[in-house]
């Protein structure tokens, strides 16, 4: 890796064993802590802390200082393995048995609507943190860390946090309902898969008994002597029904032979069958579907399963499971009722067809699903759907589990997944890391390299007779105030080194953590011009959410814009980035302007997207996802590079010039035309065009 300006020699500084400092220059120690779950803390001596931009550089500042690189303003958030995930297929597999490159269920904005669309898993994280029971008026519960997020009628939420402070971030409470279809039955659910013989044997019941063919015929071949002959057969068009009930037999000892039953027409689709003509096998399969007089859940799970691949059907949201046999029908309305679903028998028709019909709408479909699992998936599958939540999801309780307990994680390509029936968010890699030599990626999140003595170096450098005290500018490649900083404590010591030589400054962040300097940059400012700037681009909490995973929302920024203006010192706050379609409206531009300047801030800048090299993957593969029809809108825009075009930053300029100064927010001009910026304001509006790819 290129620290070499860090770099110190390896007999200094308590490195972990096992590691070569000969690959990692200036590396101390390597740290991981349950707080920060899957990311692993760099700890450097750095031999620098000023560093000289280029030359080359069009910004109007000369000097910035780094205290870490990588970003962390994405929690990881965690889920109890056992939770279970909904697969692309339709069917539930626990957390704890996905691997990446497993098709799920996530979900996407298709316009207003959220829809559910198959997404891969990425990437998988495990960590070991306090945990907290979600419990939901329908039953449906879910053990999640408090970081976790879950979408909810009013956007996402964190299961626990602060509601005031520097950590300020949204939670859940008991006024929340959140979005999916609920778990409800799925508690105590079979799956297929694991050795229950009960859940298989209710399986061969109600399908064989359903849709299988029994023979006893008796053929005299001459006078005085016959044959028995006895005959199973199980024709299906349904393959994975028919290779469950064949392994089901299997299990159970009885072999059989599968060959093509009838061939395709243009109405019917082929079948093919399972065959066996042995007496005793015949006379296996008798007893295994004999009726128990006091089935357990199993069976009655089972059951319902081979029932509804045999006879069942599910058309507009309705399941029904179709025979003319009492006992059998009767032996549906048992197990339904075993697992405390309401349903109604209609019929028969003209052929003596009854029908059994679950009652309660989509939410308990989907929970019959999970609950028993039919193996054929073409019924199964909600992706195409709009995310609708009719169950009752508010949620009645939250509950500390005390000591910390593995958990785990899951990235997606959607941001998100179906867990327990509701819908999670997920942590997403994001930004650069390139400079480093690490991945453009999940790196720039999980791999933070700290410069845990970058006051000392500080101090010592603004010191020496030669330094001119040019302004430095905070916050040029990642945000100073992200999470990591409130366990290194990093930014009072650059804050009084550089006010305590006379050396402007200027911070720009996204962070809510700058809350706790405030009392020692006011006290700096009596020293040093000092320039405060915040970057709000979207009100949206949904569409802010899913480009800046973790940071805090709008209204938290803008409560800390009044926080900075009620102890006296100015605020700029920087609208940036601006997306073209998405927050480029004249009422999106309104309301945030408005909002801007009711909560105290003096100027404004406005900036549109700013694609820099790894920015520009990640947030075209987002749009892929989420706006597709956006696409090729942005390649017209961005046909020049990591800018847009001029036309469209023209026409950017001119919607915004009338609303900065409807706001009071518009800069002051010169004589000549040129802007007339404040002290530190000329770096701060620099600042923003660097730590846009920061905000992805």
């Amino acid at each position: 890796m290129r620290w070499d300006g860090q770099k110190i020699d390896a007999g200094e500084g308590d490195a972990l064993p096992g590691l070569d400092l000969r690959t990692l220059p200036g590396l101390v120690r390597s740290v991981r802590t349950p707080d920060f779950a899957g990311v692993t803390f760099h700890e450097v001596l750095s031999r620098t802390a000023l560093n000289r931009v280029p030359d080359a550089s069009a910004v109007p500042f000369r000097w910035t200082v780094n205290p870490m690189r990588g970003c962390l303003h994405a929690c990881t958030y965690c889920l109890d393995p056992s939770t279970s995930i909904l697969m692309a297929d339709g069917r539930q597999r626990a957390l704890a048995d996905l691997r990446v490159g497993d098709q799920i269920v996530g979900t996407r904005l298709v316009g207003r609507s959220r829809r559910y669309v198959a997404t891969e898993v990425l990437g998988r994280i495990e960590s070991v943190k306090p945990a907290y029971r979600v419990r939901l008026a329908d039953g449906t519960e879910i053990i999640a860390s408090g970081e976790h997020r879950f979408l909810t009628e009013r956007g996402w939420k964190h299961v626990t946090g602060p509601l005031h402070g520097a950590l300020q971030r949204p939670y859940l409470t008991g006024n929340d309902s959140l979005m999916g279809f609920g778990r409800g039955i799925v508690d105590g659910a079979w799956d297929p898969r694991e050795s229950h013989d009960d859940y298989r044997r209710g399986y061969l019941a109600g399908m064989i008994r359903g849709d299988g063919t029994m023979l006893r015929r008796t053929y005299r071949r001459r006078p005085g002597a016959a044959d028995d002959v006895t005959t199973f057969r199980l024709a299906l068009a349904d393959v994975e029904a028919l290779d469950r009930s064949r392994d089901y037999l299997e299990h159970f000892g009885v072999a059989t032979h599968r060959r093509p039953f009838t061939a395709a027409t243009p109405t019917r689709r082929a079948l093919d069958a399972i065959f066996t003509s042995r007496a005793a096998n015949v006379e296996r399969i008798l007893d295994l579907i004999e009726l128990p007089d006091d089935p357990p859940c199993a069976w009655h799970a089972g059951f319902l399963s081979g029932a509804f691949d045999a006879e069942g059907g599910c058309s507009g949201g309705v399941v029904r499971i179709s025979n003319e046999d009492e006992t059998y029908l009767a032996a549906v309305e048992a197990a339904f009722a075993s697992l405390d679903v309401e349903t109604v028998r209609e019929g028969p028709d003209p052929i003596g067809v009854q029908q059994v019909r679950l009652r309660g709408g989509r939410p308990v479909v989907r929970q019959f699903f999970a609950a028993v699992q039919p193996a054929i998936t073409r019924t199964l599958q909600v992706v195409g759907r709009a995310v609708e939540s009719t169950a009752d999801l508010r949620v009645v309780e939250i509950e500390p589990l005390g000591a910390p307990v593995p958990l785990l994680d899951i990235t997606t390509g959607t941001g998100d997944f179906v867990a327990n029936g509701v819908i999670a968010h997920n942590c997403f890699a994001r930004g650069t890391h390139r400079y480093l030599d690490l991945d453009a990626g999940k790196d720039f999140d999980t791999q933070i390299v700290v410069k845990t003595n970058v006051a000392e170096v500080l101090r010592a450098e603004v010191a020496r007779r030669s330094w001119a005290r040019e302004h430095v500018a905070l916050g040029t490649n990642t945000d100073p105030y992200q999470r990591p900083e409130g366990r290194y404590t990093l930014m009072p010591g650059i804050i009084e080194a550089l006010a305590g030589s006379g050396t402007p400054l200027s911070v720009l962040t996204k962070g809510t953590l700058l809350r706790r300097d405030l009392p020692l940059l006011a006290a700096a400012s009596h020293d040093v011009p000092v320039s405060l700037a915040v970057s709000i681009a979207v009100l949206d909490d949904d569409l802010q959410q899913q480009l800046e995973p973790g940071t805090p929302n709008a209204r938290a920024r803008l409560s800390l814009v009044r926080a900075i203006r009620d102890v006296g010192l100015p605020v700029h706050v920087m609208v940036a980035p601006v997306l073209p379609w998405l927050t480029d409206s004249t009422d999106h531009l309104d309301g945030l302007l408005g909002a801007i300047a009711d909560a105290g801030a003096q100027r404004a800048t406005v900036m549109a997207l700013h694609l820099r090299p790894g920015a520009r993957e990640w947030f075209l593969a987002w749009l892929g996802r989420e706006r597709p029809d956006l696409v090729a809108g942005y390649g017209r825009v961005y046909r020049g590079g990591s800018y847009a075009h001029a036309d469209y930053r023209g026409w950017l300029e001119a919607r915004v010039r009338p609303l900065l100064a409807k706001h009071g927010l518009a800069r002051a001009s010169t004589d000549d035309g040129g802007v007339r910026w404040g002290p530190g304001e000329a770096a701060t509006h620099a600042v923003a065009a660097q730590l846009q790819p920061s905000l992805f």
